[in-house]
């Protein structure tokens, strides 16, 4: 431990900034976007059991917008979140390698600048999956309030046409996924401030 503390300590002020930098985007991404991700997880899956046991008096299948692309979009993104997650972790380990006092372990600022470059590449690539299961998702309930009948139609048949609590739901993972994206997006943009400031 003493041997980090002083090979951190003979480091430039410039390389003590960019390892600071690293651990702390590094740490706060990848909690947030697996804690997010793990809820968004959790909440699709059950969601999708709820869909698949949902039927009809008749026997049919209710027609939910969860069920559809909307799902499939949103199960992507948290797939790459989980990318992006590793990849903040990775900042953490990048932190460390600046710390060596081997030179030839010690990463270049271009290998650096590389990863962080790719680490916004992935939540990028991620929240436009995540931004088109939103499209689909919201398309598909403004559809169905669109098409859900008026009085005189069989109870039965006005439940299972109406927007369920099921699909806020479905929305709020989607949007947790967003969100999760977002800040692994600033974490890496935020690195990117620091390189340029060292």
């Amino acid at each position: 431990m003493s041997t980090n503390i002083e090979s951190y300590s003979a480091l430039p002020p410039a390389v003590q900034r960019i390892v600071r930098s690293l651990q702390i985007s590094g740490w706060l991404g990848f909690w947030i976007q697996i804690i997010l991700s793990v809820i968004s997880l959790l909440v699709l899956i059950f969601s999708k059991v709820i869909l698949q046991l949902d039927r009809t008096p008749t026997g049919q299948p209710i027609t939910n917008p969860g069920s559809g692309i909307g799902l499939a979009f949103a199960l992507l993104g948290n797939l790459v979140l989980l990318g992006g997650a590793y990849w903040s972790f990775r900042y953490t380990r990048l932190s460390r390698q600046l710390q060596s006092s081997d030179s030839l372990t010690r990463p270049n600022p271009s290998a650096v600048v590389q990863a962080i470059k790719l680490g916004v590449g992935i939540n990028l690539i991620g929240m436009l999956l995540t931004l088109m299961s939103a499209e689909a998702l919201i398309g598909a309930l403004f559809a169905k309030a669109l098409s859900q009948p008026q009085s005189g139609v069989a109870f039965y048949e006005r439940i299972t046409q109406a927007i369920q609590p099921i699909d806020i739901l479905i929305v709020q993972a989607n949007t947790n996924i967003i969100l999760a994206h977002f800040v692994g997006l600033c974490a890496s943009l935020w690195l990117v401030r620091a390189m340029s400031r060292a």
